[in-house]
């Protein structure tokens, strides 16, 4: 029998390069209705792509990852981070109504508007606050690590 070179050029430069070592044994197996039922649970949970990597990683004794998505968790994060993006927002157009009040108006009225922005943000910083302790404790009570 011809052994192929892997350095030969293939016909036309074309295709897929050789394995170096291709998978060539196969086996079979059967399962009832409640064994596969069984498998695919154990499948879906270790969130592996591909069943036939997920059988070899069983039969040589990998460890078995589970990995479960916390819906309510993402979506708590993906609005916090939207808040975030919001805060950032709201800090720019704070530079921007600081530096319109000091070049449009008098000191006096700016200083009575500044107040009033001053009472806005502390009430935002409050806010941030009760927002920053209510995750710790969504993270403490719902998230297990």
């Amino acid at each position: 029998m011809k052994q192929k070179n892997e350095n030969a050029p293939r016909p036309g430069g074309a295709g897929r390069k050789p394995k170096a070592d291709p998978a060539v044994f196969r086996y079979s197996i059967s399962f009832n209705a409640i064994d596969h039922a069984r498998f695919l649970a154990l499948f879906d949970q270790s969130g592996m792509r591909t069943k036939a990597h997920f059988i070899t990683a069983r039969i040589f004794g990998e460890p078995f990852k589970v990995i479960k998505i916390d819906k309510a968790a993402v979506e708590y994060y993906t609005r916090l981070t939207a808040l975030y993006s919001q805060y950032r927002g709201i800090a720019v157009n704070y530079n921007q109504v600081v530096k319109a009040l000091n070049t449009n108006f008098s000191e006096k009225k700016a200083l009575a508007f500044l107040y009033k922005l001053e009472k806005a943000t502390m009430e935002l910083a409050d806010l941030n606050r009760q927002i920053i302790e209510l995750t710790r404790e969504f993270e403490t009570r719902w998230l297990q690590r």
